[in-house]
């Protein structure tokens, strides 16, 4: 038997991504968000839902830009960090020790120590009540080569951190259990 929660945002697993911007005065800044994802493939999109009180909030909206960073495992002590303190009282990254990249292709910094990054060029703004969606066309991804395996980025030397809602807790990736998009038929289950 299944039991009500209600109305929550529980979805599971969250993404943990530090999102990078630039403030007026090109002062680099990263936040992190659970709240976004992958939201078309053609033209390639993402979408990180901010709250207006947030710094990074002003800055995307401002700069017309944004950097997705995904951090590894080892760097959820400062993901935690930069989801908890405001751009507008600490300079984050130089806090946490790493270093702030300007994109060449975009008017936003990415972090060098994240071995995949997403570069954004602000699409489309939807107001969603207590959230701003910001939709990014992705202009370019980059990755470290030590994270590819035969040419493809491999999650599992990526260790890109997910976070559980319902917990409040970070978790990393667990094992591959099969190659998708080959089940053409229903599985049969027994029992």
């Amino acid at each position: 038997m299944k039991k009500s929660l209600g109305a929550k945002t529980l979805a599971v697993p969250t993404p943990v991504w530090l999102v990078g911007s630039y403030n007026e005065n090109d002062k680099p800044n990263i936040m992190t968000v659970a709240w976004g994802g992958i939201c078309c493939s053609r033209p390639p999109c993402i979408q990180v839902s901010l709250r207006a009180a947030t710094y990074t909030h002003g800055n995307i909206k401002n700069r017309k830009a944004f950097t997705v960073s995904i951090p590894s495992s080892e760097y959820w002590r400062e993901a935690d960090y930069a989801g908890v303190a405001s751009g507008r009282e600490v300079d984050k990254i130089n806090e946490l020790g790493f270093t702030a990249v300007k994109s060449e292709i975009v008017d936003a910094p990415y972090v060098d120590q994240c071995m995949l990054i997403i570069e954004c060029r602000l699409k489309e703004t939807f107001e969603l009540g207590l959230h701003t969606m910001y939709v990014g066309e992705i202009i370019d991804v980059k990755i470290d080569e030590s994270a590819l395996t035969d040419g493809k980025p491999d999650i599992s030397k990526v260790q890109p951190i997910i976070f559980s809602t319902g917990e409040n807790a970070y978790f990393s990736i667990g094992e591959k259990i099969a190659d998708a998009f080959l089940q053409r038929t229903p599985p049969k289950r027994k029992g």
